[in-house]
């Protein structure tokens, strides 16, 4: 395990280094937060109570969700990115020549991105909106803890689902259409247009029993302390999704590179 543990420092070393990228992209988040706050705050103002949330819980919603959006990596993140491309450009091959397992190469790289950017990039937003709004917060330790696991689980499942992205590349040559596609998905049923606990019936039980609800909903849920079933019901639906989607890409990866053919030679 060393090796992978050296594997994720020097990822967050990487992501250290692009510090003006980082400050803009914080600045970004809270603009956007503010925007969100205004209507938000207009639809609240018109539908109190609306899904079960008072009005400090959705601008609280908010403040997290872009807090949680690069962490997570809701839209992508460049580690899975690479992988994508390399194995589009065949450098993939390198790759496979390492003793390591790639599953776990690219794990460990998207928890030194993730680690950096929850650390730098996330509390900045939430920051800012607790200095404006009166946002809700955890109030015991036990809390705080169920919050973290949350957080550090919606990584894991939104890796596996950017890594199966990535791997079929090795089968449609060129992944940028399932990206798309994985965008769209994941912007819908994360709730980054709305909370997932806003949709009536059938479309907001099928949205809250997707991969990508654990990814966002979930976790901030858990911040809130609204999970359906408490807190540990909704540390069992990510466990869930991240035993499936890591077996799945434990699968997809054996099959792919039983053989490995570049393009172009």
């Amino acid at each position: 395990m060393g090796v992978y543990w050296a594997i994720a420092v020097r990822s967050f070393r990487r992501f250290s280094t692009y510090r003006i990228a980082t400050a803009s992209g914080a600045f970004t988040n809270t603009v956007f937060g503010f925007i969100l706050c205004g209507i938000y705050l207009t639809l609240w103002h018109e539908r109190p109570n609306l899904g079960g949330y008072d009005v400090s819980d959705a601008l609280t919603f908010v403040w997290l969700q872009q807090g949680l959006l690069m962490p997570v990596g809701i839209w992508g993140a460049t580690t899975t990115g690479e992988l994508g491309e390399r194995v589009r450009s065949g450098e993939i091959a390198v790759d496979l020549y390492r003793p390591t397992h790639l599953l776990l190469w690219w794990l460990s790289v998207d928890l030194g991105r993730a680690m950096f950017q929850l650390l730098v990039r996330g509390g900045a937003p939430l920051l800012v909106g607790a200095l404006v709004f009166d946002l809700k917060f955890p109030s015991t330790p036990l809390a705080w803890l169920a919050v973290v696991a949350g957080v550090f689980l919606a990584i894991l499942v939104s890796f596996g689902i950017r890594y199966l992205v990535a791997l079929s590349g090795f089968w449609i040559t060129d992944t940028r259409g399932m990206e798309q596609l994985a965008l769209v998905l994941s912007t819908f049923f994360s709730g980054m247009i709305l909370p997932l606990v806003v949709f009536p019936g059938a479309i907001g039980d099928f949205a809250r029993a997707t991969p990508w609800a654990a990814t966002m909903q979930v976790p901030i849920d858990i911040w809130l302390g609204r999970n359906p079933g408490g807190t540990g019901a909704a540390l069992l639906f990510q466990l869930g999704w991240i035993v499936v989607l890591l077996l799945a890409a434990q699968l997809v990866t054996s099959v792919a590179t039983r053989k490995v053919v570049i393009q172009g030679g």
